[in-house]
């Protein structure tokens, strides 16, 4: 007689995902590449004052949010300091691109073969876009003073080219997960990235709330574990569209009409992460020019000293109009990735259709009425993720908390796609999974 198992169902799934030879060898050749990662980020270039670097990351929300994804690669300034934000920002830029040109938009249609050349392009759109990121990043620093002494153009050009490469052997990396691994490779690498920063962060929280307000602790607990709850509810929610389809048959001379049913599940969260990061980078950018033109500390306040301080992040106007923008971009990037998704066209050529509603352009209609309201609680949702760091430091005076909500949001995110590919794995071979 089999004695039943009372391990907890996650414990026994990972036993049974690491039982299996294959799918063992996934697991740890994705835990090799993050360790790769990892030594990478503490490789560090020349010429940077650490310390300055840190105190800078720790005043400026964005740059705070990018070290904190790179997991503290920035203010090491490794190699890969840069990460594979210039990657994000190429596919974003081609996802944007292809309902705009035709010539892209004609590739995308085109299977496999048009998504193989559209990567290609991306591929090729990441070297400029990291060269110019990297040159950006070493000015500021240089407009900061953050550098130990004045670099000559070998040296930095050095650092650019080193800086573009440490960005390519990333996304070279994080392809090999998703090709030979578990999930998606270039989510891994941001979430590795999150995960072995946060710790830190939580450990800064805790130590500030212990010696501030008695309840600063209790408020932080709460406030976190409440975050990540509306999280996961946020990130699995969808609206499911019943569609039915109507097919014909021709057998032994005669013509038969089949049906079947299922749904369309659109996302609450279709845009995911992109409006908060469409939006910070938005709201740093005056702040970030207005340094190069203000009045230094002692001297009159110019109009650009003005500038630096309505855009300071601890400010009830910065926050607002963060807010205001973070709906404002989840709404364009949702409209836009749902037009390129086209589905009236796709279910009438599949002979399907929603019950109730006219194949064309009544189909249309009617899924931009559900996406766009649907949208509205999920836009709400990320603009209150962006601001909880502002809110939670309001009711528990516990500043660490500045970046937790957005790093949570990504690596729960990564977390549960991830899961699902193991749950898929261990379904296939008949195992029980992760999730239910």
């Amino acid at each position: 007689m089999q004695r039943k198992t009372t391990r907890p169902r996650l414990v026994q799934a990972m036993i049974d995902a690491l039982s299996l030879p294959d799918l063992r060898r996934k697991i740890l050749f994705t835990l090799g590449i993050l360790v790769v990662f990892r030594f990478l980020a503490h490789v560090p270039l020349p010429g940077v004052d650490l310390g300055k670097l840190g105190e800078f990351f720790e005043g400026n929300l964005l740059f705070g949010m990018l070290d904190l994804f790179s997991g503290g690669a920035m203010t090491s300034f490794s190699v890969v300091a840069i990460g594979i934000y210039p990657y994000i920002t190429a596919s974003i830029i081609m996802q944007l691109l292809v309902p705009v040109i035709p010539r892209l938009q004609a590739l995308s249609q085109e299977g496999e073969l048009g998504s193989h050349k559209i990567n290609r392009i991306t591929h090729l759109l990441v070297i400029p876009l990291a060269a110019l990121q990297g040159y950006a990043m070493l000015a500021l620093l240089r407009a900061q003073d953050i550098t130990i002494e004045p670099l000559g153009s070998l040296t930095i050009a050095s650092i650019i080219i080193t800086m573009v490469a440490g960005t390519v052997f990333l996304v070279w990396l994080g392809e090999l997960i998703t090709e030979r691994g578990i999930g998606n490779g270039i989510s891994i690498i941001i979430f590795g990235g999150i995960v072995a920063g946060l710790p830190e962060i939580v450990g800064r929280g805790i130590v500030s709330a212990v010696g501030g307000q008695p309840g600063g602790l209790i408020a932080y607990i709460i406030l976190s574990l409440a975050m990540l709850v509306l999280i996961v509810i946020f990130i699995e929610a969808h609206r499911r569209i019943p569609v039915q389809y109507a097919r014909s048959t021709f057998r032994s001379g005669r013509m038969y009409r089949q049906s079947g049913s299922t749904y369309i599940p659109l996302r609450v969260n279709t845009a995911g992460m992109i409006p908060i990061i469409f939006a910070l980078a938005l709201m740093q950018l005056p702040g970030t020019i207005s340094t190069f033109f203000m009045n230094p500390t002692g001297a009159d306040p110019n109009f650009w000293n003005t500038i630096s301080n309505v855009f300071q992040a601890n400010t009830a106007v910065y926050q607002g109009l963060y807010f205001a923008l973070v709906i404002g971009f989840a709404f364009f990037y949702t409209m836009v990735i749902f037009e390129q998704m086209n589905l009236p066209q796709t279910l009438q050529q599949q002979s399907g259709f929603i019950p109730g509603v006219r194949p064309g352009k009544a189909t249309a209609d009617y899924l931009n009425k559900v996406i766009r309201r649907i949208t509205f609680g999920g836009a709400l949702f990320l603009a209150l993720v962006a601001i909880m760091p502002f809110i939670a430091q309001k009711i528990t005076g516990v500043t660490a908390l500045v970046i937790q909500s957005t790093a949570m949001l990504i690596a729960v995110g990564v977390a549960l796609d991830t899961m699902k590919q193991l749950e898929a794995q261990l379904t296939m071979r008949r195992y029980e999974g992760f999730l239910k």
